[in-house]
Parts: C-alpha cells; structure tokens; sequence
C-alpha cells in the first residue's frame, strides 16, 4: 500500500470513487475536487495498491476547530501558516476495498501529517451512524454541527493532536 499526494492526473480515478460512495447532493463535484488538488498543497492523500487508486482522504488547513460548509465550495488552504487544522471534506475508498481498514490508515496517515506539520489536529462532520466508528479513531464528538451540508443533520467530530496538548 502506498499512500502519496494526490495529483491531477488522479482526478479521475478520484472522482469514480466520490460518486461511487456518496449521494448526488453529498459528494464533491468533479470541478470543486480538480480545486482541491490543485490548491490543497499537503492534505490531499491517496492509497495505491498495485497502481490503482483505492482510496483517499483529503481537506484543507483551516483556521477553525469546526468544518465550516464553504470547504466544499471556496477552496482556500492555509497550509502556508502555522497552526490551524485539517478540515477532512471526503474520505471515501473503492468498494472493492471497503472493510479493510484502509480508512483507519488514511486518518492515520492524515493525523500524521498534522503531528508533523504542527497542526492542531483534524475536523470533520459525519452523520450520527458514523459517530462510534471515528470515536474509534480518536475524535471527539462535539455535538451537532452548524453544517446544513447536502440538507442533512451532521456532527462535529475533532481529533486534537496529542502533542500539542
């Protein structure tokens, strides 16, 4: 397994995988997720095993403790400064990948790069079947979000970086 930046040519493969998994109001259009690679310069992650794209994990530095719905639309990282946290917008893998802890090891790869980079860790939303399997990870749930994402009810979900603390 190999886990690199994302790159344009990976748009793609990417964009087969959001679709695959998310609901036409839920998942990131092919337009905003092309932004992403270009602007996100450190958080956007993917899983290659054997060549093919299996996964990916990707959001941009942000100065707040919540994901705020204007990631999925204004691309702006701020990976230039310090601090701040990675605002996970997507982690999605290939279905033919799924239940093999491979999401377990892109938050990991994810909260990584936040210990090495000095970040104060992660953020995400998620709906509340999904809440015990990111507490599983570390987060923390901070109750429900502000988010009015997709027209759904999420929960604010952060993982503070240990060392930092």
């Amino acid at each position: 397994m190999n886990i690199r930046q994302a790159k344009i040519a990976d748009l793609e493969a990417i964009y087969a995988i959001e679709i695959a998994n998310f609901s036409v109001e839920e998942a990131i259009s092919k337009d905003i997720l092309a932004e992403h690679i270009r602007t996100i310069k450190t958080s956007f992650l993917l899983a290659e095993e054997e060549g093919e794209i299996v996964g990916y994990i990707e959001g941009p530095v942000v100065k707040g403790r919540h994901l705020k719905d204007s990631s999925f639309f204004e691309v702006q990282d701020f990976s230039h400064e310090k601090g701040g946290y990675i605002s996970i917008t997507s982690l999605s893998i290939a279905q033919k990948a799924q239940s093999q802890g491979l999401g377990s090891l892109l938050l990991q790869a994810m909260k990584n790069l936040a210990i090495k980079d000095s970040r104060q860790g992660l953020n995400l939303t998620c709906h509340d079947y999904l809440i015990a399997y990111y507490e599983k990870q570390g987060f923390i749930n901070e109750g429900l979000s502000a988010s009015t994402y997709a027209g759904e009810t999420w929960y604010d979900m952060v993982w503070e970086n240990p060392q930092l603390k």
